[in-house]
C-alpha cells in the first residue's frame, strides 16, 4: 500500500519506518525543514536502539522516503497517517488539537482520490469525530474515512513494540476501512497479535486508560516503598510477590522517583480534564497526577538528607537524567524536578547520561557535565542514580567510591545491592528498602 506519514516525531517516524519494513511505500511528512534534510542524509533525530538501521534499509530498497510537500506525498496515498504533537495546553491540562486538525485540513485539500486518514496521535474521546465531520465540510466530493489507530509504543523498545505487539488496536466505522487496516498489518498476522476493532470513541478511550493504568501501577508501588521503608519490608520483595498473581502481573512495579515521559504525564491530565467536562470526574486519576508530582520533590529532599541535611557546597554526582533509559527524551523527567532542587540548596551538580546530554543541557542550566560515571563522581560527597541506564548498572563500585570524597550512594531506581554497595564502602539508600 501507499502510506503517507504527516509528522516525524517519535510516533510517526518510528511508525513510518516500521510500515516501510512491512513493504508498504512509505512517504513521511514533516514541515520542519532541517530534520527532513537530516532524515535524507541518513540521521536519526531522536535516539531509539536499532531505529536507523532500519531506515537506512527500506530508503536504499526505495520504500521510504522523507518530504517538506505533503501535497506530493498524500497523491495517490491509500492511508494517511496524523501522527503529530499533542502537548498540554499550559495551564489547562487539555491535550492541545490544533496540529491533529491543522494537519487533517491540510491533508483533505490535498487527496486527490479516495483515502483513509487515520489518527496515530493520542487525541480525547470526540476528536476522530471532529475530524471526519472537517473533512466531510473540506471535502464532500471525496469518499475519505477517518480510523483511530493508537500507538503503544516505548521509547527504547518501540521497533519491538510496533513489530510483534501485543495488540492493535483500531477504531472504524465501516468495512471497506476495516478491511484497509487489516492490510496494512497484514504481515503482522503470522505473529498473532490480536486486532480489537472498535468504535472511534472507544479506541481513544483505550489508550487514555490504559496509560492512566500503567501510571497508577506505578504511583501505587512507589507509596508502598514509602511505607516499606518505615516499616522495615523491602519493596523489590513486595513487588515480587504482588507481581507473580496473574490479576496483577510484575510489570510497572518497579519502585523510584515517578514516573515522567512524553505520554503518561500529558495523557493522565487530559484524561481528568475529559472527566471533569462530562462531569464524571476520575478521582483516582485525578490523586496519581498530585502523588507524582509529589514525588519527585520529594526524591530531592531524599538525596539532602542522605547527604546529612544539606548539600550546600558539595559535589553531587547525578547518574542519569532522561525519563527513562535508552532514550534522549528529557520530556516530564523526574530529573527536571530533582536537579534544580539539588543546585537550588548550593549543590554542584555534575551530571553524566549517555544520550541526554543534548537536550539536557539546555534544560538543567547551572549543571556541570561528565563523560562518565567516575569523571563525575570524583570528589563527589554523593553519587545518585536516576536513570537506570545498564551503562551504570555495571559500574565498578569500589572504584566509584574511591574516587569520592564522600561515601554517600543514592539509588532510586535500586539497580544496586545494599551489601555489595556496602562492601565498596557506601552509604547505601534505597528505595522502599527498609531495614529492620
Amino acid at each position: 500500500m501507499r502510506v503517507a506519514m504527516i509528522g516525524t516525531g517519535y510516533v510517526g517516524l518510528v511508525s513510518g519506518v516500521c510500515f516501510s519494513d512491512f513493504g508498504h511505500d512509505v512517504v513521511c511528512v514533516d514541515l520542519d525543514a532541517a530534520k527532513i534534510a537530516r532524515l535524507n542524509r541518513g540521521e536519526t533525530p531522536i535516539y531509539e536502539p536499532g531505529l536507523g538501521a532500519m531506515m537506512e534499509k527500506n530508503v536504499a530498497a526505495g520504500r521510504l522516503s522523507f518530504t517538506t510537500d505533503l501535497a506530493a506525498a498524500v497523491k495517490g496515498a491509500e492511508a494517511v497517517f496524523i501522527a503529530v504533537g499533542t502537548p498540554t495546553r499550559r495551564g489547562e491540562g487539555h491535550a492541545d488539537l490544533s496540529y491533529v486538525f491543522a494537519a487533517a485540513e491540510a491533508v483533505a485539500a490535498a487527496l486527490t482520490g479516495p483515502s483513509v486518514i487515520v489518527l496515530k496521535s493520542t487525541v480525547p474521546v470526540g476528536t476522530n469525530r471532529e475530524v471526519k465531520r472537517r473533512v466531510a465540510a473540506a471535502r464532500p466530493d471525496l469518499a475519505i474515512a477517518v480510523a483511530s489507530n493508537p500507538e503503544f509504543l516505548r521509547e527504547g523498545a518501540a521497533i519491538e513494540d510496533f513489530m510483534r505487539p501485543d495488540r492493535v488496536v483500531v477504531g472504524v466505522e465501516d468495512d471497506a476501512t476495516r478491511k484497509a487496516m487489516k492490510r496494512l498489518y497484514r504481515p503482522l498476522n503470522l505473529r498473532g497479535p490480536s486486532m480489537v476493532f472498535t468504535s472511534l470513541e472507544s479506541a481513544e478511550m483505550i489508550k487514555y486508560a490504559a496509560n492512566a493504568f500503567l501510571a497508577t501501577k506505578i504511583t501505587f508501588i512507589n507509596e508502598i516503598a514509602d511505607l516499606c521503608e518505615k516499616t522495615g519490608a523491602d519493596v523489590q520483595s513486595v513487588a515480587r510477590g504482588i507481581g507473580l498473581d496473574g490479576r496483577i502481573g510484575s510489570k510497572f512495579l518497579h519502585a523510584g522517583p515517578g514516573y515522567g515521559g512524553s505520554c503518561f504525564p500529558k495523557d493522565t491530565l487530559a484524561l481528568t480534564r475529559t472527566g471533569q467536562e462530562a462531569n464524571s470526574p476520575l478521582r483516582i486519576v485525578e490523586t496519581v497526577i498530585e502523588v507524582n508530582e509529589a514525588r519527585k520533590r520529594k526524591m530531592a529532599e531524599k538525596v539532602i538528607d542522605a547527604c546529612g541535611g544539606s548539600v550546600a557546597g558539595k559535589r553531587i554526582a547525578v547518574l542519569g537524567v532522561t525519563f527513562k533509559p535508552d532514550t534522549d527524551d528529557m520530556r516530564d523527567a523526574p530529573s527536571l524536578t530533582i536537579v534544580p532542587a539539588l543546585i537550588g540548596r548550593g549543590a554542584k551538580v555534575v551530571i553524566v547520561d549517555p544520550e541526554g546530554r543534548r537536550e539536557g543541557e539546555a534544560l538543567l542550566p547551572g549543571a556541570d557535565w561528565a563523560e562518565d560515571a567516575y569523571e563525575a563522581a570524583a570528589g563527589a560527597a554523593a553519587a545518585v542514580v536516576i536513570t537506570e541506564w545498564n551503562a551504570f548498572r555495571g559500574l565498578d563500585l569500589e572504584r566509584l567510591r574511591e574516587g569520592m570524597a564522600g561515601d554517600v550512594l543514592v539509588d532510586l531506581r535500586n539497580i544496586f545491592r545494599r551489601d555489595e554497595a556496602q562492601a565498596a564502602g557506601f552509604a547505601y539508600t534505597g528505595v522502599g528498602r527498609g531495614s529492620v
